[in-house]
C-alpha cells in the first residue's frame, strides 16, 4: 500500500487531526447514522428531565442576550427548544421522523432553500459532514453547542467519541478559529451546559463580521 493509500484509509476509518486547527474529522457512513424513530424518543426522554429542561433554558437566553426575532433550529433533538422560545422559531432536520414533527406543526423549513439571519446548532454541528456549507446558510447569527476536547487522546477516551454520529471534533480556540474561517467572530463562549452537568460542552454565540 502506497502512503497516499494508507492517508486515504485513514480519512476513511480513523480519527484525523490536524493540530495546526485545533480539529478532526470522522468519516461518518450514512449507512450508519441512527436517525430513526427509537432516536427522536431518546431526545423526548431527555428533554422531559430536570436536566433538559435547564439546558433548553440556557439555550434560550444565550440567543435571548444576543438576537430577537426569527431562528432555525438545525438538528432539533426532541423539539423542545422549538417550542419553547417565545419567538418565531422553526425546525430542519434529517430525521425523517423529526421532519414529520415539525411539518405536522407547520414548522419545518429546509435551511438550504430558506434564508434566516439567525441559526441554531444544539449537539447538531458536529453531525453535519459539511459544517461549513450549513453555517454559510445563517444571515448574521449562529450559536451553537457542542463537545470541545483537549486533543485527540481526549476524543478517544471521550464518551462524545461518536464513530456513527460525530463527524468533527474541536478545542475550543481550534473552533472559534474555524468560524473566523467562515466569515463569522466569538462574541459569547460559556460553560453552562457543563455546569448544568454535561461533560466537556461549550456554548457559543457568533456573528458575521461588519
Amino acid at each position: 500500500m502506497t502512503k497516499d493509500e494508507h492517508f486515504n484509509a485513514a480519512l476513511e476509518n480513523e480519527l484525523v487531526w490536524i493540530p495546526a486547527l485545533g480539529m478532526g474529522y470522522y468519516n461518518v457512513r450514512e449507512s450508519d447514522m441512527p436517525y430513526d424513530a427509537s432516536y427522536f424518543a431518546r431526545y423526548q426522554r431527555q428533554a422531559e428531565t430536570p436536566m433538559g429542561r435547564a439546558l433548553t433554558k440556557a439555550r434560550v437566553d444565550l440567543v435571548a442576550r444576543h438576537y430577537c426575532g426569527p431562528v432555525l433550529d438545525v438538528g432539533i433533538g426532541a423539539g423542545q427548544f422549538v417550542v419553547e422560545r417565545d419567538e418565531p422559531t422553526y425546525g430542519y432536520d434529517v430525521n425523517p421522523v423529526a421532519v414529520e414533527w415539525l411539518q405536522e406543526r407547520g414548522l419545518y423549513q429546509d435551511m438550504y432553500i430558506e434564508s434566516f439571519r439567525a441559526l441554531t446548532f444544539w449537539d447538531s454541528l458536529e453531525h453535519i459532514p459539511d459544517a461549513a456549507a450549513a453555517v454559510a446558510r445563517a444571515g448574521e447569527w449562529v450559536f451553537t453547542s457542542l463537545p470541545i476536547y483537549e486533543g485527540p487522546e481526549h476524543v478517544l477516551r471521550s464518551k462524545h467519541f461518536r464513530r456513527d454520529e460525530h463527524c468533527w471534533y474541536h478545542t475550543s480556540s481550534g473552533l472559534i478559529r474555524w468560524f473566523e474561517r467562515q466569515g463569522f467572530e466569538c462574541v459569547e463562549h460559556n460553560t453552562t451546559e457543563t455546569d448544568l452537568g454535561r461533560e466537556g460542552i461549550g456554548s457559543y454565540a457568533f456573528r458575521r463580521f461588519g
